[in-house]
C-alpha cells in the first residue's frame, strides 16, 4: 500500500512540474508577442490548451480519490 502512495505522490508532482513548466512558458510566450518577437502566435493556443488538459487531468484524478 506504502508504494502505491508513494507512486501517486511522485504522479501528482511530476503534473505539478510539468504544470509550471507551461505556465512559464505561456508567460515568456505572451511577452515575446508584446514586444513583436514572436512568429508563431499558435503556440499561445496550443500552451494555453495544454495546460487546460492538464488540470483537467490533475482536477478529475482528485474527484477519482475521493470518491
Amino acid at each position: 500500500m506504502k508504494k502505491k502512495s508513494t507512486k501517486l505522490i511522485d504522479i501528482k508532482k511530476e503534473k505539478r512540474v510539468e504544470l509550471y513548466s507551461l505556465r512559464k512558458s505561456l508567460l515568456n510566450l505572451n511577452f515575446q508577442k508584446f514586444t513583436g518577437q514572436l512568429e508563431k502566435t499558435a503556440e499561445i493556443k496550443k500552451t494555453r490548451r495544454k495546460i487546460a488538459s492538464l488540470m483537467t487531468n490533475i482536477n478529475l484524478s482528485k474527484e477519482n480519490k475521493n470518491a
